[in-house]
């Protein structure tokens, strides 16, 4: 076949918006074979790989996207299996765009080849036509502990058992999946899908045990005790940030980690949900990160008739990524841009004497804003505009500015340090943190970022615990 020179990517199928905003169905559909084949074929397969050099967790981008414009998806699958144990994940919710597709030669005089895309088809494909389980390695004598199951330990649990490890996760909640099960919507990631590449890791050897919360159920000494020889800390950043702003605790706000973790992993957007959720007609979400439009999209789907996103800076400064915005967009969600929420308004139920902050959320006093001078990390600092006030009308607001980790580890672990924010502190090189035999991946350590990232760090932390104990 021709090489196929298009300056823009084969466009991704979704549903349509008028028609999503209803449903917690998948609004991206996936490539068609054609699609795919058509896609690869705009990679020109460079010596260097510079978007190989993007990839945390180092695919064989141009090996397995050579496979694509052969026809051969499994063989793609295979590429992709040596070095991610969440291909179907990462090919939906992974940032490529700032990663492995900025690299892309492509990219220089059009749109880069759709690195993300062409991972998610291979990796569906595979699911969707191949059932032989994976070879069980040789058991090498070790055991090794894993605490949360998001993507930084099913990275660590992964990358241990194909090496013959005896590898139990142990997972706070009744399912497994951290994140990628309470975090993101339906409507993004398929649950089936998480719950497919987690199969796949148990038929390697891997024991996920739930409902066992490290730092009460049991400590890290007591898993050393039961016969561990190493553990590794990917517990996520779980607690959420608020903004210490009057009315924070009125009826109708919430954290974005109660409100999509409610709704994600406890369904309580289904009828008759035992766990149900506030019904709001306006939502006001304040934040502008990828959690930030999980919340607002979710709100829209439960029967919201106006969603704002408030966000401090302007669209060239938002977090989220660029695909999630323009879906938000698409879906109606209205973008209120330099906007600085400095109360939540409410009213006192009139029956319910008994508590004073027993109020109702009404709307939220915001501050017009103007770009001022780079803060520490280069973007340019928020500066508010005097005697510029004004309310936007809501009777639900979202808090999604941020999360950290949960000091219930620290708290019941001697010699295991963490700094000011509350991160786990890791030599980065190998994930060792300064208890012996403990590492650390992921948000525990950095606190809310990507699951690339988190995944890369499970990677080197397994590197290193496969040294130690092996050496």
């Amino acid at each position: 076949m021709s090489p196929n020179m298009s300056l823009i990517k084969n466009p991704m199928p979704s549903q349509d918006p008028s028609v999503r905003i209803h449903n917690f169905d998948e609004v991206a559909l996936g490539y068609t074979e054609q699609m795919a084949v058509s896609e690869a074929m705009r990679c020109l397969d460079c010596k260097t790989m510079p978007c190989a050099q993007g990839c945390p967790v180092k695919i064989h981008i141009p090996e397995f996207i050579r496979k694509i414009k052969e026809c051969d998806f499994e063989a793609a699958y295979q590429v992709i299996a040596r070095s991610s144990s969440l291909p179907a994940v990462c090919g939906r919710v992974c940032p490529q765009e700032t990663q492995c597709e900025a690299k892309c030669v492509r990219g220089i005089k059009g749109e880069s080849v759709g690195i993300g895309r062409l991972e998610r088809f291979v990796a569906d494909w595979h699911n969707d036509h191949c059932n032989t389980p994976p070879v069980r390695p040789t058991p090498n004598g070790h055991k090794v502990a894993v605490i949360g199951s998001g993507p930084a330990s099913l990275t660590c649990a992964g990358d241990l058992a194909k090496k013959g490890y005896a590898v139990t996760i142990f997972e706070a909640l009744h399912l497994s999946g951290g994140v990628l099960v309470y975090g993101i919507p339906e409507f993004r990631l398929p649950k089936k899908i998480v719950q497919k590449e987690i199969e796949s890791l148990q038929a390697l050897g891997v024991d996920i045990q739930t409902n066992v919360v490290i730092g009460k159920t049991l400590t890290i000494d007591e898993l050393f005790e039961n016969g561990y020889e190493a553990a590794f800390i990917g517990s996520g950043a779980g607690l959420p940030r608020f903004m210490g702003i009057p009315g924070e605790s009125l009826k109708g706000v919430y954290s974005a980690n109660e409100f999509l973790t409610r709704n994600n992993l406890m369904k309580a957007y289904k009828d008759h949900s035992s766990t149900p959720i506030m019904h709001a007609k306006k939502v006001a979400v304040i934040g502008g990160g990828n959690v930030a439009m999980d919340a607002a999209r979710t709100a829209l789907r439960l029967g919201a008739k106006e969603v704002s996103i408030v966000y401090r800076r302007t669209l060239e400064e938002i977090p989220a990524r660029k695909e999630e915005v323009e879906h938000a967009k698409e879906e109606g969600i209205i973008f209120r841009l330099l906007h600085n929420p400095v109360e939540i308004l409410g009213y006192n139920n009139p029956e319910d004497k008994r508590d004073p902050m027993n109020g109702f959320v009404t709307g939220i006093k915001c501050i017009k804003c103007q770009l001022g001078e780079p803060d520490e990390r280069g973007r340019r600092k928020p500066v508010d505009i005097p005697d510029s006030e004004f309310v936007i009308d809501a009777d639900c607001v979202i808090i999604a500015i941020g999360t950290t980790s949960n000091p219930l580890i620290k708290s019941s672990t001697d010699g295991l340090d963490v700094n000011r924010q509350g991160g786990i502190i890791i030599e980065e090189e190998t994930g060792r943190t300064t208890k012996e035999g403990v590492y650390a991946g992921g948000d525990a350590v950095t606190g809310a970022a990507t699951i690339i990232l988190a995944m890369g760090a499970g990677k080197t932390a397994a590197k290193a615990i496969d040294e130690q104990l092996l050496n």
